[in-house]
């Protein structure tokens, strides 16, 4: 009689029909699940002559592997054919979208090329905050108390006893790295500055300025001149001349301003460098030993020297841009020029 009935429900499995997924689902309960039909069968196996339990045991394991792989064909056949397809409607005979790449900002790209070039020399990048104190922007740098730049007039005074302000150079890194570092020392400060000025093609109160600082022993201006002279042929090429012009800064004595020839007229004279072939890009010089011994150093064991120049200044002189505001507007045309460059 069990043999019957196990013939009986292989035809049935096999004559089934699953075009939907509740069909599968009544296929599911009357044979595959624990309470259907084939799953009662193997109940009644203790009925059976001990001789034919071996026999049984093996057709009723063929008819459940048989109803168990239709239910997972089928199951996966109709799960295939309800998924949407997502190229539907698609026109592949139409032409691509192309991508609107963007651009590395020009003075983004300038900044990482100087530091490039002076780490290849032995400096590092060295960053503080644009927030600062008297003491870091003024006080250690050697600046008077009657100095024009504490006036609320040139500078952006935020809160005064204590005075704060936003910082007018990034001298005020080079002050924060002499006080928690001792000789040598080899480093480079960019970041923003601020100052109160007024915006026009050749100014802006909101500028990015680098700075950098070599102190050590028996350090010479020397060294100042061929770190400067190394810097500018690597940036703007090697046949770029540099002269220094002897100037004032209250944290270096002596200092010197830094012309190179115009990247523009390669000398000639031009407009931009108003027909002398020179323009200016920053200033210079060995480091007063009155900021030494502010910040913690041995004026007397210890020299060294220090630049500074405006990013802004050299990216426009290197692009041949002609407007500061530029860099600022946030004008797409504008930094699409710099697309793959």
């Amino acid at each position: 009689m069990l043999f019957e009935n196990i013939k009986r429900l292989t035809q049935e499995v096999e004559a089934f029909e699953i075009e939907n997924k509740e069909q599968l689902e009544a296929f599911k309960n009357t044979f595959v699940s624990r309470k259907g039909s084939i799953a009662a069968l193997f109940d009644e196996i203790k009925t059976v002559a001990p001789e034919l339990r071996k026999q049984v045991g093996q057709e009723l394991n063929q008819l459940k592997q048989l109803a168990q792989e239709k239910y997972d064909a089928r199951q996966q056949e109709l799960e295939q054919s309800s998924t949407p397809d997502v190229l539907a409607g698609l026109d592949f005979t139409l032409p691509p979208v192309p991508n609107a790449l963007g651009a590395r900002h020009p003075l983004a790209r300038t900044r990482e090329q100087i530091i490039r070039i002076f780490e290849r020399i032995g400096f590092n990048v060295s960053e503080g905050p644009e927030m600062e104190d008297d003491w870091h922007n003024f006080s250690a740098l050697n600046f008077p108390d009657n100095h024009p730049a504490r006036d609320m007039q040139d500078t952006f005074f935020l809160s005064k006893n204590p005075d704060m302000l936003l910082r007018t150079h990034t001298s005020t890194v080079q002050v924060r790295v002499m006080e928690h570092q001792k000789p040598p020392i080899r480093t480079l400060s960019p970041g923003r500055v601020f100052r109160n000025e007024a915006i026009s093609a050749r100014a802006h109160c909101m500028f990015h300025q680098f700075e950098g600082l070599y102190i050590d022993r028996n350090v010479s201006f020397k060294d100042l001149k061929d770190t400067l002279y190394y810097f500018v042929q690597e940036l703007f090429g090697q046949d770029t001349k540099i002269r220094f012009r002897p100037s004032f800064f209250p944290f270096t004595e002596p200092s010197a301003e830094i012309d190179i020839t115009c990247h523009i007229c390669k000398g000639k004279g031009c407009n931009i460098c108003k027909g002398s072939g020179w323009v200016e890009i920053g200033g210079a010089g060995m480091v007063d030993p009155n900021v030494l011994e502010n910040c913690g150093i041995d004026s007397q064991e210890f020299s060294g020297f220090a630049f500074g120049m405006g990013i802004e200044r050299i990216t426009m002189l290197k692009y041949q841009i002609k407007d500061l505001r530029l860099f600022t507007e946030n004008d797409v045309r504008f930094l699409r020029q710099f697309t793959g460059m």
